[in-house]
């Protein structure tokens, strides 16, 4: 296995090209379409080093755009811890749980968290930093702001966006995408449209203006859903981009392989777009046109889960927007996520939330079946 990378095998190794343009566009559509973009805040940083900035975890997805010089953003060494521990320094040891394999951003690079993914910036790996709260202590979605650090040596200039979006409407394959995507200038390159919109963002910084907000959250929208177009297209050279050793970034790119893979690509799609049928395991490796064996271990190799959970989890997720946004009888919801009884479908949904669909519904609008709690006249003619 390479550093940090995916294990080379026969699953991987027979990636290639005749995946239809418009898997790709279903797919990252499936990706992109529930998250709901509420706003963005955005900020223009100069920083000359020394200098070091530690962000918490997010809840939205954010870009950094380096406009000059170089930075590198470092992860938490274990990627599942919740948040970056207090006032971590010094190079990666007992006492700072950072990745040693830091990651380096040069000028005309892009880097993407879709999670929010806890990270540190600094013109170095190891730097001494401090919280970004300390710097940018409110950054509410439609806000922007300017950060300037001083310092003796080199200037980095970069952009950054915080795009909030509803977590809960989350697909599932959204969920399993890399904490950190990097794109070089390179690959930038090969979608011409991103790279007009990074520098639109660049050029049209006037936060005060009429509109900008409104402006600011539609440029970087474009600017992600087309990063991760390239990062699809291109799941390989994304993730060779950007580590100070030169190893691979890795850090969770399976899922674009998998998103890449002729044949596990035809089963996610169904998966996502029909997912009301009675799928097992055997109908899926038969829509992926593999056996039963092959299919389920490159799926989880490349997915991170059993094909039956991952096809639960977007049930799940159509199952939670029907009991938020309509009316529908349990029953009815039931059938529309692919149970075909009432009961069934309740246990899974408690098993899966630890609540019952009638409590979830409640919760979130206040009524169990539905329809508004409030007492109300309908005039008749």
């Amino acid at each position: 296995m390479q550093s940090g990378g995916v294990p080379r095998n026969d699953l991987t190794d027979n990636l290639h090209d005749d995946l239809p343009d418009n898997l790709h566009d279903d797919l990252l559509s499936d990706l992109l379409a529930p998250l709901r973009l509420r706003g963005v805040f955005h900020s223009r940083w100069s920083a000359r080093a020394p200098w070091g900035v530690a962000g918490e975890r997010e809840d939205c997805a954010i870009l950094h755009y380096v406009q000059d010089g170089e930075c590198t953003v470092e992860l938490p060494g274990s990627l599942g811890s919740p948040g970056i521990p207090g006032s971590p320094s010094g190079p990666s040891g007992p006492d700072n749980p950072y990745n040693p394999d830091a990651i380096v951003l040069r000028a005309g690079n892009l880097a993407v968290f879709p999670h929010g993914t806890p990270h540190r910036l600094a013109d170095r790996p190891g730097r001494a930093t401090i919280p970004l709260a300390a710097v940018l202590p409110s950054r509410p979605p439609g806000g922007s702001g300017i950060v300037e650090i001083p310092g003796p040596g080199p200037a980095t200039t970069f952009l950054c966006g915080g795009l909030h979006y509803d977590g809960s409407a989350a697909a599932p394959l959204y969920r399993a995408l890399p904490p950190v995507i990097v794109l070089d200038a390179a690959l930038l390159a090969t979608e011409p449209l991103l790279a007009d919109a990074l520098r639109s963002l660049d050029a049209g910084w006037a936060p005060g203006e009429p509109g900008a907000g409104l402006i600011a959250l539609r440029v970087f929208e474009l600017a992600y859903v087309l990063a991760l177009r390239v990062a699809l297209r291109e799941p390989d050279a994304a993730a060779q981009t950007g580590t100070a050793a030169g190893s691979p970034t890795g850090l969770g790119l399976p899922v674009l392989q998998a998103l890449r893979h002729p044949a596990l690509a035809k089963a996610l799609l169904a998966v996502h777009n029909r997912f009301a049928e009675p799928w097992t395991l055997e109908t899926l490796a038969a829509e992926a046109g593999m056996s039963r064996s092959a299919f389920a271990a490159g799926f989880r190799e490349l997915v991170g889960e059993p094909p039956i959970r991952h096809l639960t989890a977007r049930r799940m997720q159509e199952a939670t927007r029907l009991l938020t946004e309509t009316t529908l009888s349990n029953a009815r919801i039931a059938e529309r996520v692919g149970y075909r009884s009432d009961v069934g479908f309740h246990l899974a949904f408690r098993n899966w939330t630890g609540r019952t669909p009638g409590d979830y519904r409640r919760d979130r609008t206040g009524t169990a079946s539905g329809r508004p709690t409030e007492n109300h006249v309908t005039a008749s003619g």
